[in-house]
């Protein structure tokens, strides 16, 4: 399996506290046994339980400390609240002196291969078997598709209009059981839908389509087909026939089928904190360990997040569900099915630190609380209320929902393998998430979403995220939207709207990070995103946009080959944008035609022409920005920082650290990707800029 590398001399590796009760597990250990160093017991649940039992006796920190080796695990281990440590007596689960734990959701199996055709291989598996994934040498495989898998292709790695057409089908025999993954037909994350079979002139049937909130059919093109037989047909490809108990497979030259170690998945989750807001699971820490297989998730991501694009699945390689004061440390998520980490409704102060997660088939870390939880929730993208129909109540309603917790330090690459409504690191229906010092690339969508307003007050710091969107459309490296009671709202007093826009959603702070984003823009505040602080940002290449909401304030901000891109403002927005530094002029869209745009947009170094500065004079836009060389100290190498005597600093613009973006630990900063730095253009070259896809809208009044 693919590992972080990870050193065997950290603190979280070694299990030697003097002070603690030490608890032993091992691969060739007895249940029976006693638990200790020399007599381990051999699974989890054991060691789980006589935490349990020793924690009558003994006041004092518990570390479980497992050997070496992959843990086949039969079930998900279950924490509840009879679990729970304490803060001067917490409970520790860690690998023993570095050695690589492996905790598994499958299954290996040894197997007879003989020879099929054409390189295929095929082999006997146990009767009633269901492969979901299969993994040769700890690498997962791909199932029998159509077309076949391109790496250059970035849209699925391969699509074609005819995935599914009746010419395609007729050479299918019995296509039941496969798989059709399409983009949104906007490129809105994706769907999924289940083959049931096909009909006498191979119209194909299925079912599904519920992945995306905002149902608008598939996309024309963007489409493959999986787990049909006779596409198997390229090397790494297999298919397992349940009614024959047959596994097919086409391996590369390189894979031995003797030696190889030939593994699938069974279970959804590995690890569940199950506790509740009156009785939470508390001070438990997995430590230094590397999770893997686990199931694919797609066709049961089904629930409606509030007036979006997103359905979820509550559910992930680690599920916490009523937790306080609990973390995940120092540990691996190796292409897990579906979500990595689930934060599901009332948890606090959850830590997801120094953690590796890699391919996994839906988000990283998703922190997801409770519709209930929220004053006046709506689902539906077209729904919307009257003024006067609504609770004006600040705040959440209960506190079923995620606060106070952090993802730190953590590299988090290649996301959204299978599902394309998929990110780093999603945030909906939470208070007070940090996300800081992580690396999130190679991403379908967004790296960081904020799904709605309820309930802010995060804060994004150090962050390097690049390589977003590569698959979807019309979004960001970070994404937000703020559909929340003030959105939309009808015979709302126009004069309210700002203090209206602040009932749901406390200050969220975007700051010292790095952006990039080919696809769209580097910092996209979509619909009625409000209430947000932006400063000490560097974007690299696809600008700043702020859309219909209210007291947003960017400042201190450098975005390279591109600028400002206010979409949709309402009169009264409150929004300041100043003090920044941009390469050419703001790109307005949809009804911003009169008005000043927001309380101030000025005092802003354009490196390009006074025709930009000027452009949007009209609208009391930069009547005291200038134009000017930045004096950028070394933007060969990513230094961005500008010289003492540079026209920004008239302005009051300040450097920020260049040097410390992205992961910090060692073992995790030696393998994270940086992205690719443009060398800056000065020039009048404005008009080349390349523009995300726009959104056709009308100007905002109070009654629209």
């Amino acid at each position: 399996m693919i590992r972080a590398g990870l050193s065997a001399v950290i603190l979280a590796g070694i299990c030697v506290p003097s002070f603690a009760l030490e608890l032993y597990v091992a691969p060739n250990g007895h249940d029976d046994n006693p638990g200790t160093k020399g007599r381990p017991f051999a699974t989890l649940n054991c060691a789980r339980d006589a935490v349990r039992q020793r924690k009558k006796t003994s006041k004092g920190p518990i570390t479980v400390c497992l050997r070496g080796g992959t843990y086949y695990l039969d079930e998900p281990l279950v924490f509840t609240t009879e679990d729970s440590g304490s803060e001067q007596a917490p409970v520790v689960y860690t690998s023993v002196d570095g050695e690589t734990v492996v905790l598994s959701g499958g299954q290996r199996l040894q197997l007879n291969w003989k020879p099929y055709r054409d390189g295929i291989m095929k082999a006997q598996t146990p009767v009633g078997l269901r492969i979901d994934q299969l993994f040769v040498n700890g690498i997962r495989q791909r199932m029998a598709r159509y077309p076949n898998y391109d790496p250059k292709v970035l849209v699925y790695h391969g699509y074609s209009r005819d995935a599914f057409s009746k010419e395609r089908a007729s050479g299918w025999a019995d296509p039941a059981g496969g798989f059709i993954h399409a983009m949104h037909r906007h490129r809105w994350g994706g769907y999924h839908y289940h083959i049931t079979g096909k009909k006498p002139d191979n119209t194909i049937t299925y079912e599904g389509g519920w992945q995306n909130n905002r149902k608008m059919g598939m996309h024309a093109e963007h489409r493959f087909v999986e787990n049909i037989f006779e596409e198997l047909d390229a090397a790494g490809e297999w298919f397992h026939d349940a009614k024959t108990s047959t596994l097919y497979y086409y391996p590369p030259k390189d894979i031995d089928l003797e030696k190889a170690t030939i593994e699938i998945v069974r279970l959804r989750h590995l690890v569940e904190f199950q506790g509740s807001q009156k009785k939470p699971v508390r001070f438990i820490t997995l430590q230094d360990f590397t999770f893997g297989h686990t199931a694919r998730t797609f066709m049961d991501t089904k629930e409606p997040l509030l007036r979006s694009d997103w359905t979820i699945y509550r559910g992930g390689a680690v599920l916490f569900n009523g937790a306080e004061d609990c973390a995940i440390e120092d540990s691996t998520f190796d292409q897990v099915g579906g979500n990595a980490v689930f934060v599901n409704n009332y948890n606090r102060r959850i830590a997801i630190k120094g953690c590796h997660i890699v391919g996994a088939g839906a988000s990283g870390v998703a922190f997801v609380g409770d519709p209930g939880a929220v004053r006046n929730p709506l689902f539906e993208y077209g729904q919307r209320q009257g003024y006067a129909d609504i609770d004006k109540t600040p705040g959440p309603k209960t506190e079923n929902y995620p606060a106070d917790c952090v993802v730190e330090d953590c590299l988090i690459h290649r996301i959204g393998v299978v599902e394309k409504q998929a990110t780093g690191v999603q945030i909906s229906m939470s208070r007070g998430i940090t996300i800081r010092h992580c690396s999130i690339y190679d991403v379908g969508r967004a790296g960081i979403n904020i799904s709605e307003g309820t309930f802010g007050g995060h804060l994004i710091e150090y962050c390097d995220v690049f390589d977003t969107v590569l698959e979807t459309g019309d979004h960001g490296s970070f994404n937000s939207w703020g559909r929340d009671r003030f959105w939309g709202l009808k015979d709302a007093p126009a004069e309210q709207l700002p203090q209206l826009a602040l009932l749901d959603t406390e200050k969220t702070i975007i700051r010292n990070s790095r952006w990039r984003c080919d696809h769209g823009w580097d910092i996209d505040l979509d619909d009625g995103s409000s209430n947000y602080e932006i400063y000490n940002n560097l974007l690299l290449r696809g600008g700043l946009k702020f859309r219909e909401g209210f007291h947003r304030k960017a400042y201190n901000n450098i975005i390279i080959n591109n600028s400002f891109h206010p979409h949709v403002w309402y009169d009264n927005s409150h929004d300041v944008f100043t003090r920044n530094i941009v390469m050419g002029p703001y790109r307005p869209a949809g009804g911003m035609t009169k008005g000043k745009w927001g309380r101030q947009v000025d005092r802003n170094l354009f490196t390009t022409n006074d025709a930009d500065r000027t452009k949007f004079a009209a609208h009391g836009c930069d009547e005291n920005s200038i134009v000017g060389d930045p004096m950028f100290i070394d933007p060969a190498k990513g230094d961005f920082r500008v010289k003492d005597n540079s026209p920004a600093i008239k302005l009051g613009f300040k450097n920020f650290p260049m040097n410390n973006f992205g992961v910090q630990r060692t073992e995790l900063k030696a393998i994270a990707r940086t992205p690719k730095i443009t060398p800056p253009r000065f020039q009048q070259e404005s008009s080349a800029l390349k523009q995300p896809h726009k959104k056709v809208v009308v100007r905002l009044t109070a009654d629209n």
